[in-house]
């Protein structure tokens, strides 16, 4: 896709000259003459996004351009986060076509402007091919691209910044400033506190020093006052703390001790949960929290030896621990609580480009982005499975090309980036980090029939990872022929090339079991090879190429399966439909997986209508078990063991400049001895960062029903873990609240439901009166007033009771007086038709079947006009009898949604019949998934953090 015209050799065989005279670019996918939107099939749609629990519009734009190959999901999130301009206006973005133009031209014109092209035919060239892959979905930018560039705002690039903070008042201050002004732009930032002297030592004045633990209080409160304001998601922020400072066991405790006061609080009747009235009250809720631990602390650990802290100002040991004593700390609370993480700084520094300008101390607050303080990096991300041929080869010159042209964009980028500190934009500008990564790894390797735990897909994990970052070094080094390398370069000239020879090196010793791998493989050697001769000469341009990324909302913008390096999450997937309406899918990566291991299209329909089904593929006719594990999943009947994704991490790690945003879920019954055992094997495995986290160790997420309580631990001095007891907590309403009766007569059997709700109109308890007081009748419909009124007080959704009760049959059965509903089969079957009209929204009842006499009427109106009017029961019968004949045969594993599923995460809980642990989207309301270290939403792209 391109070649160099600058010192040094392209790997198409181009001669070498000048350094200065930019890049030649070659056309691969597209035709000069021809506009890449004009191979495309264009459509209109409709865009109109609902809260997902009360039927509330959250947005809504008509008729917007996309195209036919599209799905309905990215029109959405694309529709709703990346176009430009206020709704209703003409400024308001309404294509694709506008928003690719708006960045392409804005990357084009600036590699005019600073002399990245050879002659102005290249940078047509350029524009045509990025505007190609952005369009058929073969990589997104991350989201600050598409919010931010090209528009009248700053011209903001990066997803990812480290802060720094010093010993004094005025740095702390300013850091709370800085951390403000980069969350009001919806990013997040990472920081060490370890320069902070600790409570332990002294002031110039005489005095105690306060501590960073304490600083972090003003942060933590800074961070939740910023997210409240924006009210759509949490600040994302990082805290780390280096393992010698004298309060680090401190900082460790501080999430566990506030853990354990949601208990205390929601026990007492506080709503804890996330996003509830209450929960601003604990603090240190808004940070990800790391312990910076060293190979000095990790081998005292492993030897059972003595462990030094020091004093900040001095270096001195002022204070000797057990360290195995303080790792078993770590993590008992990473057991209770999620944090602290770990983060391996022996390591991370030893692949450091540019040491010579500062040790790395933090990270982003997903831990993927590992470089100097006060800097940034803006990431990209390529969809794997466009790489991928119908023969089940990967698309290796396809690929190699692909990440030369957008790391050449990236680069761009950096000429015209604004910045949010005048520091951040001194280093970014010297060094030019950069972060290409990649999603819908999981699906590449199911498709391909690779279990995600075993040495196989490892091996094909790691050549795509090395050939990818090799590609990207190599490009680097063109570019710094053909523009100049980084500013920092010089000073870090030899550590560069040393750890561009350990990539190099590390290439050599994947361990391949396939063809595929090797080939593979052998094309990353060429690249480290070219790479290493031509940084020889010309250095780089770049002191950092990749990093792995959460991809949630970029993900969904290209259609991908699966997120970052993350496994499939499960089998079968919530999917919206054009026209409306929603579907559960069979993952179509499932039967090209099948396929791929040499079933025959028979056998292959058996087993994804099993799928659909069950969730999972144990017992599906014909599949031989030794076949399962490429069907291993985040989630499900078959999840994929904790070890099994640290596996996958070293595998792809020493390929990565950065890190791996991932955290690593345990199931609940873990101990804290599993805890230990995957961050210390982490470290073995040369891994730069790691999280954890125990399914239901937080109160502040949905709670798992029909599961026992939480394991109890017990660490090796006697002291016990305190046990998590999961169960719903009732909310009752207040002692008044409004409510509403209904007098009803079903067949001839009267009687009255008063239905009363919450403030918020939330319906909460009814009461059901008929016969005589005493009567058996009576008393029956009064048990089952109760019960029905304590599950909604539990939190069971209104919509469960209704989906299950109408239309159940027994007498009395018959007539109503009631004009919405003029048949009932049951008293229950009318109550709770009755319930639905008054307290569903139209698109919850739309789906159940239950409309009013007023809908109804229009309905008839809309679809057959204006006719003799024939009883609403014909007319019903009727529409069911042409729906049901006009439907489609539907391919195999595909079935209609449930109407309580609003995503894959809920549809799995149906199928597993346990509730998920992941917070429910502050936006549309539906449950999100993992993605990476945070959650992102299917139904409006929105993450809890990450950008």
């Amino acid at each position: 896709m391109t070649e160099t015209v600058g010192s040094g050799t392209s790997t198409s065989g181009a001669p070498d000259g000048a350094a200065g005279r930019g890049l030649s670019i070659t056309r691969v996918h597209t035709t000069e003459g021809v506009h890449p939107y004009d191979g495309v099939e264009w459509e209109r749609r409709d865009v109109v996004m609902t809260n997902w629990r009360d039927g509330s519009i959250n947005f809504e734009q008509r008729g917007v351009e996309f195209p036919s190959t599209w799905s309905v999901n990215a029109t959405n999130i694309v529709t709703s986060k990346y176009f430009r301009g206020a709704v209703g206006t003409p400024q308001r973005e309404s294509s694709l076509r506008q928003l690719i133009d708006r960045v392409v031209r804005s990357y084009t014109e600036a590699g005019r402007t600073h002399a990245y092209f050879a002659t102005p035919a290249d940078a047509e060239i350029f524009s045509d091919e990025l505007t190609w892959m952005l369009l058929h979905q073969y990589f997104s930018f991350n989201s600050p691209v598409w919010f931010n560039v090209g528009t009248a705002s700053p011209q903001q690039v990066s997803a990812c910044f480290i802060l720094s903070v010093d010993d004094t008042m005025e740095s702390i201050l300013n850091w709370y400033r800085e951390e403000g002004l980069i969350f009001k732009g919806g990013s997040g930032a990472g920081l060490n506190l370890s320069r902070i002297r600790s409570s332990k030592e002294l002031l110039s004045s005489g005095g105690t020093a306060s501590g960073p633990v304490s600083f972090m209080r003003g942060a933590d409160a800074s961070a939740g006052t910023i997210k409240s304001g924006g009210a759509t998601r949490r600040a994302a922020k990082m805290v780390v703390l280096d393992v010698d400072h004298p309060d680090i066991a401190e900082f460790v405790e501080t999430k566990r001790a506030e853990e354990r006061k949601i208990r205390v609080l929601r026990d007492a009747g506080f709503d804890m949960d996330l996003g509830g009235a209450d929960i601003a009250s604990v603090q240190y809720q808004n940070a990800n929290n790391s312990v910076r631990v060293t190979d000095e602390f990790m081998r005292a650990v492993q030897s059972g030896g003595q462990f030094g802290l020091r004093a900040r100002m001095t270096h001195e040991v002022i204070e000797s621990v057990d360290a195995k004593g303080l790792f078993r700390q770590m993590a008992e609370a990473a057991w209770e609580c999620a944090d602290p993480g770990l983060q391996y700084d022996d390591t991370i520094n030893d692949w450091h480009t540019s040491p010579e300008s500062g040790r790395i101390t933090a990270s982003n607050p997903c831990s993927e982005y590992l470089h100097l303080d006060n800097s940034s990096c803006n990431l990209a991300s390529l969809n794997l499975m466009k790489f991928l041929g119908d023969d089940g080869r990967f698309d290796v010159e396809g690929f190699t090309r692909s990440v030369e042209l957008v790391i050449t964009a990236m680069d761009i980028s950096i000429c015209f980036a604004d910045f949010p500190t005048p520091e951040i934009g001194e280093t970014t500008r010297a060094f030019r980090q950069l972060g290409i990564g990649y999603a819908n790894l999981g699906a590449l390797l199911m498709a391909t029939g690779h279990a995600y735990d075993s040495a196989g897909g490892q091996a094909l994990a790691a050549a795509i990872t090395s050939l990818m970052t090799g590609t990207a070094y190599r490009r680097s080094a063109e570019l710094a022929g053909a523009v100049a390398p980084y500013d920092g370069f010089a000073r870090n000239a030899d550590a560069h090339r040393r750890v561009m020879r350990k990539h190099a090196a590390a290439n050599d010793a994947i361990r391949t079991l396939h063809r595929e791998d090797a080939r593979i493989r052998d094309a990353a050697t060429k690249q480290w090879q070219d790479g290493l001769d031509i940084g020889a000469r010309n250095g780089w341009r770049n002191a950092q190429a990749s990093v792995l990324a959460p991809t949630g909302t970029i993900g969904f913008m290209m259609d991908c399966d699966t997120t970052g390096v993350e496994p499939d999450f499960s089998l079968v997937k919530f999917k919206k439909l054009v026209g409306g309406g929603s579907m559960q899918i069979v993952n179509q990566t499932v039967p090209r997986a099948l396929e791929a291991l040499g079933y025959q299209g028979e056998q292959i329909e058996a087993i994804v209508e099993f799928i659909a089904e069950h969730g999972h593929v144990v017992d599906a006719p014909g599949l031989r078990p030794e076949h399962y594990e490429v069907f291993d999943c985040a989630m499900g009947e078959r999840a994929i063991a904790p070890m099994g994704h640290v596996r996958m991490m070293a595998a792809v790690q020493p390929f990565i400049s950065g890190a791996i945003s991932k955290t690593v879920n345990m199931p609940e019954r873990a101990t804290v001895e599993d805890v230990e055992e995957i961050y210390f094997e982490s470290w073995k495995s040369g891994l730069k960062a790691l999280a954890i986290y125990r399914d239901n160790c937080k109160v502040g997420q949905p709670l798992s029903a029909g599961k026992t309580g939480g394991s109890t631990a017990e660490s090796t001095t006697g002291a016990e873990v305190a046990t998590t007891d999961h169960r719903p907590v009732r909310k009752r309403l207040p002692k008044k609240r409004p409510s509403e009766t209904v007098s009803f007569a079903v067949a001839g059997a009267e009687g009255y439901m008063t239905a009363g709700s919450y403030p918020d109109d939330g319906l909460g308890e009814i009461f059901v009166k008929m016969s005589k007081q005493g009567s058996t009748l009576a008393g029956v419909m009064d048990a089952f007033s109760m019960a029905i009124s304590i599950a909604l007080q539990y939190g069971v959704p209104l919509e469960t009771y209704v989906s299950k009760f109408v239309n159940m049959r027994f007498e009395p059965a018959g007539m109503t007086d009631d004009p919405d509903v003029r048949m009932a089969t049951s008293i229950v079957d009318y109550l709770f038709r009755r319930i639905a009209l008054d307290h569903l929204p139209y698109e919850k009842r739309a789906q159940l079947g239950i409309f009013s006499a007023d809908e109804r009427t229009a309905q008839v109106a809309n679809d057959y006009g204006q006719a003799p009017a024939a009883p609403v029961e014909v007319v019903e019968e009727l529409r069911t009898t042409v729906d049901a004949a006009d439907e489609p045969a539907k391919p195999a594993g595909v079935r209609k949604a449930d109407i309580s599923v609003g995503s894959s995460t809920e549809l799995l809980e149906l199928q597993q019949g346990k509730a998920a642990d992941a917070p429910l989207c502050l936006t549309c309301g539906t449950k999100m998934r993992p993605a990476g270290s945070c959650y992102v939403c299917e139904g409006c792209g929105s993450t809890s953090g990450c950008s």
